[in-house]
């Protein structure tokens, strides 16, 4: 099994004089939330203190702690951009995340080109080595899952939005228990973030049913009784808790066996087994689960 983890010792958190940062706003969107996060835990761990931020920004020390807590307007790029070097975050997957967030807090493209305007040119550069080789063990994977929820299109902005979260994050993940963990975190955030629901429940992509089973069908007829069978399945799937959701995605809709599953997940064989187990019994009590084929769970 691949490993991407290591303890470092923990940093200590600096002690800054006056008031504490109040939390982040319940009304900020996902989108917003997405690249806020990082920023601010980066901010938190830094040693700065709002007010020599401030004389750095330049932005009043009021406004730049609206910024950290997503309150008032939305932020320009310019703003973001002298943080981030001040913060020695990665311009290019912040960028990308402030730009979606802006559209969908309906900031026109004209205004996300001006607020641009005056920084430097914004190009991709390399992430850490670790997070090229996580993602290439990983991005397939992610895909696979994703398109059970979204359209492709869709599909391809969670995945992307993905790894540039984990990108800006990425010392905290290498000193996670499992960066691969981690990081399937981050997918399932933005993927639920961006999937439709029903009564608290995701709702099925069109292109879920492009299952294994599907493909395995020789006739019109047989055809429709799977897509029947998927979209009962994935109904009756959608109710379970994430992690069994999960692994019951990959491993039904599919047709990943558990050690994939396990590898891209960053969890153990023995509970990608028992999770699938306890997903199965409620599966066996709402509906009649077709059998499971070329691989035992015990």
């Amino acid at each position: 099994m691949t490993t991407f983890s290591h303890t470092p010792e923990p940093e200590p958190v600096p002690l800054r004089p006056g008031r504490k940062l109040g939390p982040i706003a319940f009304t900020v969107s996902s989108a917003h939330r997405a690249w806020l996060e990082p920023t601010r835990d980066r901010y938190l761990k830094s040693g700065h203190t709002l007010g020599h931020l401030s004389s750095r920004v330049p932005l009043a020390k009021s406004k730049l702690s609206e910024l950290m807590r997503g309150v008032g307007r939305y932020p320009r790029w310019e703003v973001i951009h002298r943080l981030a070097e001040e913060l020695k975050l990665p311009t290019w997957p912040l960028h990308r995340l402030w730009r979606q967030a802006a559209l969908e807090a309906g900031k026109s493209r004209d205004w996300v080109t001006r607020s641009t305007e005056g920084t430097i040119v914004i190009a991709p550069s390399r992430p850490p080595l670790e997070h090229g080789a996580l993602r290439s063990i990983t991005e397939e994977g992610y895909r696979n899952y994703a398109g059970v929820f979204l359209s492709d299109e869709i599909r391809n902005v969670a995945v992307e939005d993905t790894y540039a979260i984990l990108w800006l994050s990425f010392d905290n993940a290498l000193s996670s228990p499992d960066a691969r963990r981690y990081a399937w975190n981050i997918l399932r955030a933005t993927v639920k973030a961006k999937t439709e629901h029903r009564d608290h429940r995701p709702v099925l992509s069109n292109a879920a049913f492009d299952t294994v089973a599907l493909h395995a069908q020789t006739s019109p007829e047989g055809e429709m009784e799977q897509l029947a069978e998927s979209l009962e399945l994935f109904t009756a799937i959608s109710r379970l808790p994430d992690i069994q959701l999960d692994v019951m995605v990959l491993r039904r809709m599919r047709g990943f066996t558990s050690e994939q599953v396990s590898e891209l997940l960053g969890i153990p064989l023995a509970t990608v087994w028992s999770t699938e187990r306890h997903a199965e019994r409620f599966l066996e009590d709402t509906i009649e689960l077709p059998p499971q084929t070329g691989e035992t769970t015990s």
